[in-house]
């Protein structure tokens, strides 16, 4: 540099130097600030991020667990509920059952009360088939007893239709099974069409639409029957 002494120019380029350096610097710390600022801004949206699927997390465990407990309860009062109708049904049942076996004595306790029950129930049989001709099946007990009502039914038949003949006969090599109480089973048309009056079947149908009223006797009336048979 003219009209300067090297010591003067030696100062004057230190000079520049250290501005150079001082305007790196802050520069430098400006990069560094902005940086610092952008880390902790990203920082705290990654921090957020991680937050809210934490929460999102534990909020969808926690509705899982607390569904799978409704399903835990809502299967043990299911169960509950379950378990006291099965119950509920075995007593009704075993009522029944009862009253079968008291049934079942009829025929050999009460033979006048008995006759008169496998007239009735041989009079319902031709009275709903109207045919000319009937077979009959019966216990094997009952066969003589059923041929020396056979006048009686006819007797009684005629009156019922005024005058109307059926012709019977007794089936006297195929007997009803020994599980059964007792009545007849009245068949016509080559046994393609059958009436069973057994004392079993009456006791089936009694059994059914009594059920409701056994059920209420045992358990009181059911607070969701709004209607009554």
């Amino acid at each position: 540099m003219a009209g300067m002494s090297d010591q003067e120019v030696q100062g004057q380029i230190a000079h520049m130097i250290a501005f150079i350096d001082q305007e790196a610097s802050e520069k430098v710390e400006e990069i560094d600030a902005k940086a610092e600022e952008e880390f902790n801004l990203e920082k705290g949206r990654q921090v957020q991020t991680f937050r809210v699927k934490i929460i999102e997390h534990y909020d969808k465990k926690i509705k899982q667990v607390e569904l799978q407990k409704k399903i835990q309860q809502s299967n043990l009062l299911n169960n509950s509920r379950l378990q006291i109708l099965k119950r509920k049904e075995e007593l009704v049942n075993e009522l029944l059952e009862d009253a079968k076996k008291i049934a079942a004595q009829v025929p050999a306790q009460d033979q006048q009360k008995y006759k008169e029950t496998l007239i009735k129930l041989t009079l319902q049989g031709l009275v709903q088939l109207l045919e000319p001709r009937v077979t009959l099946q019966v216990m094997q007990r009952d066969l003589q007893l059923i041929q020396s009502l056979l006048p009686e039914i006819l007797e009684r038949y005629k009156k019922i239709t005024n005058g109307k003949e059926s012709k019977m006969l007794v089936d006297e090599e195929n007997f009803l099974s020994a599980d059964v109480i007792g009545g007849v089973v009245l068949l016509t048309h080559s046994d393609k069409i059958t009436v069973n009056n057994t004392l079993n079947e009456r006791l089936k149908l009694i059994s059914r639409q009594m059920q409701p009223q056994v059920r209420e006797m045992l358990f009181g009336p059911n607070p969701n029957r709004k209607f009554k048979d």
